[in-house]
């Protein structure tokens, strides 16, 4: 955890709501950072399948996915097996 002091400056209605609400608290803040990141990531994952989309890249097959697969599991196996050696 990490203690943060925020200072806002908000319109005095805006302000007023906004404690009345509960909102102003450490963990109505945190529930609202946490959705807003989590909004933001979503936005970004869209943005990059439509880019991704108008490459015209082919979709990779079943095959083509495995061996991708199979050729990130080699490569683990190999750093580890080096990290175990090294220590």
């Amino acid at each position: 955890m990490t203690t943060l002091e925020l200072k806002l400056t908000l319109p005095v209605q805006l302000a007023k709501k906004a404690k009345a609400a509960g909102l102003l608290k450490p963990e109505a803040i945190e529930k609202l950072l946490r959705e807003q990141l989590r909004r933001q990531a979503g936005e970004e994952l869209q943005a990059m399948m439509d880019k991704l989309a108008d490459t015209n890249i082919p979709p990779m097959s079943i095959d083509e996915i495995q061996a991708e697969v199979n050729a990130v599991r080699k490569a683990r196996r190999a750093r580890e097996a080096r990290r175990v050696r090294g220590a």
